[in-house]
């Protein structure tokens, strides 16, 4: 697998969409990371002190979203964009949940920045990724549940590689095939934005950076790279 790009109709149809890429190489997740235990307890705290606020339903950062979802055919409120279930989640309960050193650090950083984020296990893909439009003949195995096979409706945003959809609804689920675990070892971490207004350039250059320092201590190399209308294509090699 050499290259992440996204398709010319999508650039079409969200000329504003952005994803920030940290490429991580000589991952470390099956030890401790407490710069990502510390950012948590942080927010956590910032939280419960009230010194600090989730995202409201009404903020622009998730409704942009909401409109895209509405755009390409999928009710945002049945299937909620990431970043909508991360944040009602830390609305409920007050803290995220904790998972890995890496999936833990993406997720800090989605609802500090208001950016939906992800990550792929560069070892499970097995040809160039694209962000795409759904066609009939793709398929999705939801993570949680390797013996589901779920078929995305035609025009939905997606993730695949070939026929294989690596996402659903853009951000809303992803793949269990493709999920990283405590034995990856080099994967790619995704932060996204649909809407410049929402997030503004120099604040996806500031979440690419909070994430980066979050991986650094617990990779050998990290390489930054931008997906956008200008640069719709990323290479994925070391």
């Amino acid at each position: 697998m050499s290259r992440l790009t996204v398709a010319p109709e999508m650039v079409k149809a969200f000329p504003e969409a952005q994803v920030r890429l940290v490429i991580a190489w000589g991952l470390r997740n099956n030890a401790p990371w407490p710069e990502a235990e510390r950012a948590h307890d942080d927010l956590a705290a910032g939280l419960a002190s009230e010194t600090r606020q989730a995202l409201a339903d009404d903020d622009e950062r998730i409704t942009s979203w909401h409109a895209a979802y509405r755009q390409f055919g999928t009710n945002p409120r049945r299937f909620r964009p990431s970043l909508d279930t991360l944040n009602r989640r830390l609305r409920k309960n007050g803290q995220l949940p904790r998972i890995s050193g890496a999936v833990d650090a993406y997720n800090v950083v989605s609802v500090t920045s208001g950016t939906p984020a992800g990550a792929f296990d560069l070892s499970r893909l097995t040809s160039d990724v694209q962000i795409r439009f759904a066609v009939s003949g793709d398929w999705f195995t939801p993570l949680g549940e390797p013996e589901k096979v779920e078929e995305p409706r035609p025009g939905e945003v997606v993730y695949a590689q070939g026929n294989q959809v690596l996402t659903r609804h853009w951000n809303h689920r992803d793949a269990d095939a493709t999920k990283v675990t405590a034995d990856t070892r080099d994967a790619v971490f995704l932060l996204e934005r649909v809407s410049r207004q929402a997030v503004p350039d120099v604040d996806m250059a500031s979440a690419q950076d909070a994430l980066a320092v979050l991986l650094a201590p617990h990779a050998e190399e990290l390489t930054l790279a931008v997906l956008d209308e200008q640069s719709p294509e990323a290479t994925l090699k070391r």
